[in-house]
């Protein structure tokens, strides 16, 4: 197994357990997969800063708007930046009801990791952003040249 394949593993586990934290309602252990200085951006633009405030604050949506949810994440892609730094490219969503059985993931997230002394990766950096396929087509039809050269479904 080459460094990229073990660091592929570490880096998909941790997104395993946020996944698994997230379906338990367990913002602690969500919180926990975060470098202390973490950002966390949020599909409404709501800026959490370091592991403590995104548990503490996922807690309380867990306790109320995000009761009983699931969240679902397919990986689009790992980059290695570094020897220590990957970014990290998922198509995601929350939803209700039995876990694996997701509807359409709308949202798009940005994920820096890094590597601590350790070796141990933790999330330095998080953006969702909500998909907008309707304002996208739009943009689309309107300025051909905009779109991507490939889909990312």
């Amino acid at each position: 197994m080459n460094a990229h394949t073990a660091d592929t593993h570490a880096i998909t586990a941790v997104l395993d357990r946020l996944a698994t934290a997230w379906n338990r309602g367990d913002g602690a252990a969500y919180g926990a997969q975060f470098t202390a200085d973490a950002t966390y951006i949020t599909y409404v633009g709501t800026l959490y800063i370091g592991a403590q405030e995104i548990g503490d604050a996922h807690q309380a949506l867990f306790d109320s708007f995000l009761k009983g949810t699931n969240l679902a994440s397919q990986t689009l892609s790992i980059r290695f930046t570094g020897p220590d730094t990957a970014l990290v490219i998922t198509r995601g969503d929350t939803y209700k009801g039995k876990p694996g059985k997701p509807g359409k993931l709308h949202k798009i997230q940005t994920y820096t990791l890094l590597r601590r002394p350790g070796g141990d990766w933790k999330i330095a950096a998080f953006q969702n952003t909500k998909h907008q396929a309707v304002m996208e087509a739009i943009s689309f039809a309107f300025q051909p040249a905009s779109k991507p050269a490939a889909t990312h479904a």
